[in-house]
């Protein structure tokens, strides 16, 4: 989406002071072709022009935010969320998901301040009067859909307060503490009120573990001839080593986490018991079988061949399996500046927790111009609060598998049972069922 500055006189309906934002769908967006059609389905075009008045009525920012609305929602959805929006029993929804009205919030209100920012229009009081509504909307939709903390005073934090001074000394800043929170664990809580735009955690490339780290390894040169490894396998064993090294620059984070991770993959006897016959005990049993063979493929000729480097007591398979679940638990994946993306390990955003209602979306693409990670907030978070961010679009199966929990609310992401399927109308029965 963008701003047109310039009217053009062809599409311009009112006068020469006219103003408008354009909202446009990306020709090289994947799914191009399925949101033109849901646009042109609404009255739209992929490259729609909202003209701003100069003397607008009483009714016109509602109006607009409302058609500004429409489109952006399509322009922000997401494979599954095109899915149920492509059938017609959907179109009557005010918005499609919490994640697809906090992007589509935070899109508009990014054209407005681009606008805005210009001083090229004339128009800047309508464009203020727009904004105001916008950010209005973002803090009825957290106000609507915020979640209760509740602290575990019982718990000590002291582990994690001494890697937040930790970071503080590596260039980290943070407006967030670390507490120990019901049913989640440790959660990053808000010191402070913080408002859209603000930064939660400003993170330097310096304090990431990534790829580039592991190279200066001295294994690295070993691992790099095995054919077919991966620079994730790699992390992994760099990781059940890095643990235990009493000189590394990131032995404090490493007290932090914890013994065991309570994924899917460490699940005890009961628990796979409760599971039997079910979908996700065959997803966690082939997660466990293809990890198997992957340890099976490395030790014990990695521990017979370099002893000094693999010693036989730090790599076994609880310690592989462990560093599996660290990094399906906790990396995550960052743009560098170079073009590249690697699954990296950020210390203290690790404390984030996911949410279906996230209050931060984009955090992953280093900024060139500070070399850091940068978490915006994309709506309020306020003091006290749990600050959440989006792990991604994972099933309730996923999360559980390979993060060791399950999101509060409904998640839009699960697979929809094949009763309720049956009550949907024939256009989706006909996609989800065998010919």
């Amino acid at each position: 989406m963008e701003i047109d500055n310039t009217p053009s006189s062809d599409e311009a309906k009112e006068t020469d002071d006219d103003f408008a934002i354009v909202l446009e769908l990306s020709e090289d967006d994947p799914h191009f072709d399925k949101k033109k059609k849901l646009l042109q389905n609404k009255g739209f075009n992929p490259k729609e022009l909202v003209y701003l008045k100069s003397s607008p009525g009483p009714d016109w920012i509602s109006t607009t935010l409302k058609v500004m609305l429409q489109i952006a929602r399509i322009i922000q959805l997401d494979e599954v969320e095109i899915y149920f929006g492509e059938d017609d029993a959907c179109s009557s929804v005010e918005f499609y998901s919490p994640r697809n009205e906090v992007e589509t919030l935070n899109s508009i209100l990014s054209l407005l301040d681009i606008s805005l920012s210009s001083g090229m229009c004339m128009q800047m009081n309508v464009l203020q009067e727009l904004r105001e509504a916008i950010i209005g909307m973002i803090h009825d939709f957290g106000d609507k859909n915020s979640v209760k903390t509740t602290f575990l005073e019982n718990h000590s934090c002291g582990k994690e307060e001494c890697l937040l001074q930790w970071g503080e000394n590596n260039g980290i800043t943070t407006r967030l503490q670390i507490a120990y929170v019901e049913g989640a664990g440790r959660g990053a809580i808000a010191r402070e009120n913080l408002n859209v735009g603000d930064i939660a955690v400003e993170i330097p490339v310096s304090t990431v573990i990534s790829e580039e780290l592991i190279r200066e390894s001295n294994m690295f040169h070993i691992l790099e001839k095995i054919d077919g490894i991966s620079s994730e396998t790699i992390l992994l064993l760099w990781s059940m080593k890095e643990k235990h090294n009493c000189n590394s620059k990131f032995k404090i984070y490493f007290n932090t986490l914890p013994e065991e991770f309570n994924t899917g993959l460490s699940f005890g006897i009961d628990a796979i018991m409760a599971l039997d016959g079910t979908m996700l005990l065959e997803e966690i049993v082939q997660a466990k079988q293809h990890l198997q063979t992957q340890y099976d493929s490395l030790f014990p000729t990695l521990c017979n061949d370099h002893p000094d480097i693999f010693p036989r007591e730090v790599y076994t398979w609880e310690q592989f399996l462990w560093a599996c679940e660290l990094w399906y638990s906790n990396s995550m994946q960052v743009m560098f500046p170079d073009g590249k993306l690697r699954t990296c390990l950020i210390p203290i955003a690790g404390f984030l927790n996911h949410s279906i209602y996230p209050h931060i979306l984009h955090y992953g693409k280093v900024d060139p111009a500070t070399n850091s990670l940068k978490f915006c907030l994309s709506r309020p978070c306020s003091e006290g609060e749990q600050c959440f961010l989006s792990y991604g679009n994972f099933s309730s199966s996923h999360l559980l598998t390979f993060y060791g929990f399950l999101p509060q609310g409904d998640n839009p992401y699960d697979v929809i049972p094949m009763v309720q399927i049956l009550r949907l109308n024939r256009k989706i029965v006909r996609k989800v069922t065998p010919d």
